[in-house]
Parts: C-alpha cells; structure tokens; sequence
C-alpha cells in the first residue's frame, strides 16, 4: 500500500461516529485535524494509546488541533470505548477499512512471527487545507502521543 507523504492532499472520506453521525473530512478543512488509526476499541494499548490522547487533548485543543480515531470497529463498539475510557474526541467507524487503505494504514504486518493483512498503526498531521503535514506509521501505542507533541513543538 502507498504511503502519503507530507504536502500530498489527505484522501477525502466520510465514516459515521460513535453517534452514527456523519463525519466528512470536508468538515474538517479549516482546523489543524490529528487522525489516528488503531487496530481495536477497548483492547490494552489501544486502550492506552486512546487515553494518551485523551490526557493531551487541552494542550492539542489550545496548539489549534481537533483529534478523531478510527478504527473497523462498529459505532456501538465505538460509544462504548469513548464513554468508558471518557474519551473528549470522535472516534470514526471504518468497517471496511477503505479508509485505512486510502491512507496506507491497511497493509502486511507480522505478529507472532506470521504476516497478516491489518490495521498499520498510523497518525496523520493534517493543515487546515487538507493536506498531510505529518504522516507516522507503524508507531507504538505507548509514548506515541508525547513523541507527536514534541514533533508538533506542544509543550
């Protein structure tokens, strides 16, 4: 799968939310926009990497930056892990993953030593016109979010 590169334009979607409402990545142009994918709602490091987001986003908010998630998982799924984990952020359903796939988070990965296809655990930077200012891949779950801070120069 194609990796984006910085100043390319982020792949155009529309997913529903945890609420089953429709979020557009037109909404988004106009706002500096974090997007992370995650491989499951509710599992360990997914659980740690959502929460990581969660204890920054003030400091996220006040640099200018909105943040959603994305993962397969289905929007009661979603609203599940938003509520018990009080996430502040959407969190978006891609259940086909075309999404993960237009922007490279999709693709052969190993765990235990086997080549699967999944989820590419990625974070992309986007500038208020839609384009990719930063575009992380294969990043780990813990330590991810105060790494991204510092690349961002948020304190």
């Amino acid at each position: 799968m194609p990796r984006l590169e910085p100043g390319t334009v982020a792949p155009a979607f529309t997913l529903l939310d945890q609420d089953e409402h429709p979020v557009s990545s037109a909404d988004l142009r106009g706002r500096k926009t974090i997007l992370f994918f995650y491989p499951a709602a509710m599992t360990p490091g997914c659980a740690k990497q959502a929460c990581d987001f969660r204890d920054s986003a003030a400091a996220l908010a006040d640099a200018g930056y909105a943040v959603y998630g994305i993962s397969r998982d289905e929007p009661a799924k979603l609203r599940q892990f938003r509520e018990r984990d009080a996430l502040p952020y959407p969190l978006l359903s891609d259940p086909d993953h075309a999404v993960h796939d237009a922007y490279g988070a999709w693709g052969d990965k190993m765990n235990y030593g086997k080549v699967i296809q999944g989820v590419i655990r990625s974070t992309f930077v986007l500038d208020e016109d839609g384009r990719i200012d930063q575009a992380l891949y294969n990043v780990r779950a813990t330590g991810h979010v105060a790494r991204l801070r510092r690349i961002l120069g948020i304190g």
